[in-house]
């Protein structure tokens, strides 16, 4: 299947925080390709990636990195595809990568989420386009549903402690 979205990375140094979003949409079945790309060090591709990710069909891109966190950034000025940002936690527990991300200038802008938030960027690039794809949309309920489930569960198995071990 082509995919859908795509994730990129500073470097593959970042690929343990990445690969919770490709878990998330593996789990989904929504596909998706990953790369690493620079913006400081293959600027170049960077570029042309950003030009020709939405003639190859992809309809939203998570872009990771740390430190001075530039890779979204970039993206964003050169495509007019969704751009999720995720801040990669490096020197100063992520908050220089997230700064870098979310102060984009006027008509660049780049959704972000919480430092080594990838997760939540896979969600959010799959709401993104269940706007205009039921079958994401679909998904997307259901696993929304399901969380609701965990905390019902969370909360009986909570009960069933209290009552038998704290006496409250």
């Amino acid at each position: 299947m082509k995919p859908l979205v795509s994730i990129i990375m500073g470097s593959t140094s970042d690929l343990p925080v990445m690969e919770k979003a490709c878990k998330w949409l593996e789990q989904q079945e929504i596909p998706f390709e990953i790369n690493a790309l620079s913006a400081h060090r293959t600027p170049d591709a960077v570029e042309s990636f950003a030009k020709n990710a939405k003639s190859r069909g992809i309809r939203v891109i998570i872009a990771g990195a740390g430190m001075a966190a530039a890779l979204p950034g970039v993206i964003a000025a050169s495509t007019p595809l969704p751009v999720i940002g995720v801040p990669i936690k490096g020197m100063l527990d992520g908050l220089d990568a997230m700064l870098s991300i979310i102060q984009m200038p006027p008509g660049i802008p780049v959704a972000t989420v919480g430092v080594n938030g990838a997760q939540n960027a896979a969600i959010l690039a799959a709401e993104i386009m269940a706007l205009g794809d039921e079958a994401i949309a679909a998904k997307v309920d259901a696993w929304k549903a399901g969380l609701g489930a965990k905390i019902e569960k969370a909360n009986k198995d909570l009960a069933e402690i209290k009552d038998y071990k704290f006496k409250c």
